[in-house]
């Protein structure tokens, strides 16, 4: 299991998939690295070198249980490419990976050809801090199975109420946080969630970007989504809609989730920045 050591010693667990431009996934609030799912990876990975790691305290990464903010999240990024020595790469941030994304490319331009912010947010308002606190809830209690239960919001009406619906979320189980250590870590994290706010330093921004969302998207809501994208200069903005377009979209949606990423990488590879 490869690891790569950042601040404070700890180890980050990573993978990396096939070659060309380097793309940097960034995951969500309580994930490990295959929430991605294999046919998200394979698929970037045709044409680019695909580098997806756990965050500290995550996965396979060294157990931690210090609080986190979306700046020191983002420091272990630029660590991660620092000590890969890829960068700039694009990087793809989903939910709270979006909001560590933000940070990144404010922190370390340097690292960052393009962003694609994926359920996206500049600062919480009352309907999504309300969302957030009440899945937050539970893991401070240590009620696991309610939490992962709460966890259904992050899917679609229609993959909620599928009769293979308990099948299918049984394999991700594994993917969520498996020991009290994570468990912690996974409150730090929704209080980071719940203190995030770039939104009067976003329009500093200028690196390539796209905003994506589903319009079922209860967690990270189109309207923030879409806030992020105004406030981006030049941000593309992309809501996909119908069914299954929740805040699993990559998930529910794998087709239309790539086809949003490969056009914007496509955009912005190297080549096709040097023709504009």
């Amino acid at each position: 299991m490869p690891t790569i050591t950042v601040a404070d010693g700890v180890e980050l667990h990573h993978e990396i998939h096939g070659e060309g431009d380097p793309v940097l996934l960034i995951t969500g609030t309580s994930a490990s690295i295959g929430l991605w799912t294999p046919a998200v990876i394979e698929a970037l990975a045709a044409e680019h070198r695909v580098i997806a790691y756990d965050h500290r305290g995550m996965g396979g990464s060294t157990p931690s249980t210090e609080p986190v903010s979306m700046a020191s999240l983002a420091a272990d990024a630029a660590a991660l490419l620092d000590a890969l020595d890829v960068g700039p790469a694009h990087v793809v941030g989903w939910s709270l990976g979006s909001a560590v994304a933000q940070e990144l490319v404010l922190a370390r331009p340097d690292l960052v050809a393009s962003i694609v912010l994926y359920g996206t947010w500049p600062r919480a308002d009352g309907f999504q801090r309300s969302i957030m606190a009440g899945l937050r809830g539970p893991w401070a209690t240590g009620d696991v199975p309610t939490a992962l239960q709460a966890l259904g919001i992050a899917f679609s009406p229609q993959m909620l109420d599928h009769p293979e619906f308990e099948q299918l979320f049984g394999a991700f189980l594994p993917l969520f946080p498996q020991t009290a250590d994570q468990v912690a870590m996974t409150v730090n994290q929704w209080d980071a969630d719940l203190a995030h706010d770039t939104a009067d330093r976003l329009g500093s921004i200028d690196r390539p970007t796209t905003v994506l969302v589903g319009e079922q998207d209860l967690l990270t809501p189109p309207w923030q989504s879409r806030a992020v994208a105004d406030l981006i200069p030049g941000a593309a903005f992309v809501l996909v809609e119908g069914p299954g377009a929740s805040h699993g979209l990559h998930v529910e949606r794998p087709d239309d989730w790539l086809a949003a990423v490969t056009t914007h990488l496509a955009r912005h590879a190297p080549a096709a920045a040097s023709a504009d």
